[in-house]
């Protein structure tokens, strides 16, 4: 199981030969990763946003209010970080699970999978 940030979404929908290996495992991500990527897929095609965030809703876990609590305590330390892969990387954490990006501020955090 893998907890899925926008990043890994974005290279899987784009067809990114690296992401090819995460396509049929367990999936788990937080409301907030699918908000970011809806407003980023609106932004050029409005019905195939909302399909997709349909498709990937069975994916969603509860963020609980230590989760987020932590999470800004970590987007504190590097405002770089989105607010919802902060709290997605404190989820998956907290859930014992790999969290999957290719965003370069988590590369050497622990409990990272960082694929490009």
């Amino acid at each position: 199981m893998y907890f899925f940030d926008t990043y890994a979404f974005f290279e899987i929908i784009k067809g990114n030969p690296a992401y090819a290996g995460f396509t049929s495992i367990k999936v788990i991500t937080t409301i907030f990763n699918l908000a970011e990527l809806n407003f980023a897929l609106k932004r050029e095609e409005k019905t195939f946003a909302d399909s997709l965030c349909q498709k990937y809703a069975s994916f969603l876990v509860t963020v609980e209010i230590d989760d987020i609590l932590a999470a800004m305590d970590l987007r504190i330390k590097n405002r770089k970080l989105s607010i919802p892969d902060a709290i997605g990387y404190t989820v998956a954490k907290r859930l014992k699970v790999k969290f999957l990006t290719g965003d370069k501020e988590f590369e050497k955090l622990q409990n990272v999978e960082f694929v490009k």
